[in-house]
């Protein structure tokens, strides 16, 4: 017996028989440092049972959940080999049929038997979309590419942080935009990207890290809404390979110079330091020559693009046999089903396509999502139609 159950027993020895001798139960609880209810507990169960009372009880459950008797756990579990298909609430019914006169376990019994057994089949949990870069272009005139990024938060004078939403022009290095936000939220980013594509245009593709709010890293291919939002508009996502930040090296070189310029000291607030930003912004575009440039200012070598912003028209699908609105929680219903597809493409049109008896193809403009059958109700994904092909 350890060493610590035997010295309780003797503990509780000592005070039954002290309570035999004639000692009063509040002074010998108090001396043994335990409360009165303890102490009657004690001198009850010794009245009851004797001195089997002063032994430790077992802490084991007199009874457990899911328990069965070792012979019907070995029944269901040949059962189930016998039908490795079926799952705990057929096994349970087979075995109420075969067995009428045993007592009938619940399905969750049956299924906590069969897998402490290792006879059940989980349902795989959908791995998430690991960030992993598309493939990058190569411009050869201005509006090839935009390139995008926050400049790392800093602190302004009132003690608020500040994030540094930038975008250039990938070719001519001209600053379209750096504006100092609250937060990386896209309610505050899609403003500004609205603003500078009414300013100078469309580009043809942007190019941007894997964080948010280019990227959502639990999305369906790490789509975000902004992202949706340039695809809507005909623009091409480029994403650079995460831990690679040298694929961005001509915005991320900008950036080191906007930080010596502006950020030491930090504005007192975002008005004042917004005004720094804008200052910076004039003098690198107009003034400052470029080495990349054959030392010719990114004025001289941007120009606004041909494809003017005018918002987002109508996507329509005539090859599918329907067109269904994404519903605001990310769902698609189709013949009262419910199908979870993606929350960024919440309030989008998507078209669906019977490729099989009941399997259904799902595509966002020219992109195939994946596949939903209506057996399972639950969406699959297809291959990452936006992922860097080998």
């Amino acid at each position: 017996m350890p060493w610590k159950e035997t010295c309780v027993e003797h503990e509780r020895t000592k005070l039954i028989g002290r309570l035999l001798d004639g000692e009063k139960m509040t002074h010998l609880c108090d001396e043994f440092g335990i409360s009165r209810k303890t102490g009657y507990k004690i001198w009850n169960r010794y009245q009851q049972t004797g001195i089997r009372a002063l032994e430790d009880r077992s802490r084991k459950p007199h009874r457990f959940s899911n328990q069965l008797p070792d012979q019907i756990e070995r029944t269901i579990v040949k059962l189930k080999k016998d039908k490795p298909q079926w799952g705990a609430p057929k096994i349970r019914e087979l075995l109420i049929r075969k067995y009428p006169h045993l007592h009938h376990p619940a399905v969750s019994t049956v299924h906590a038997c069969l897998d402490r057994y290792g006879l059940v089949n989980c349902r795989k949990k959908r791995k998430a979309f690991k960030a992993c870069g598309t493939a990058l272009g190569v411009s050869h005139a201005p509006n090839d590419i935009w390139c995008t990024d926050f400049k790392g938060e800093f602190m302004l004078g009132d003690r608020r942080y500040c994030y540094p939403l930038t975008i250039t022009d990938h070719i001519s290095r001209y600053l379209l935009t750096v504006d100092g936000l609250e937060s990386v939220r896209e309610d505050l980013t899609i403003p500004i990207f609205e603003r500078t594509f009414e300013e100078y245009g469309l580009p043809k593709a942007i190019r941007s890290d894997n964080g948010v709010p280019f990227a959502s890293p639990n999305g369906l291919f790490n789509l975000s809404k902004l992202s949706v939002w340039w695809l809507r508009l005909g623009i091409e996502i480029e994403r650079i390979k995460p831990g690679n930040p040298q694929q961005n090296g001509r915005h991320e070189r900008m950036h080191r110079t906007l930080k010596q310029a502006t950020v030491a000291p930090a504005g007192q607030n975002f008005l004042q330091q917004q005004e720094k930003f804008d200052r910076f912004q004039h003098e690198y575009n107009t003034e400052r020559p470029h080495q990349a440039l054959h030392m010719k200012t990114p004025k001289e070598v941007y120009t606004s693009s041909f494809q003017p912003y005018r918002g987002i028209g109508n996507v329509e699908y005539p090859l599918h046999d329907k067109t269904i609105t994404v519903t605001c929680c990310g769902r698609i219903c189709h013949k009262k089903l419910k199908i979870h597809i993606c929350s960024a493409l919440r309030g989008q049109d998507v078209g669906i396509k019977e490729i099989d008896d009941g399997l259904w193809l799902v595509t966002f403009m020219q992109y195939d999502l994946g596949y939903f059958d209506e057996k399972s109700k639950r969406f699959e994904p297809g291959s990452n139609p936006f992922a860097f092909k080998l």
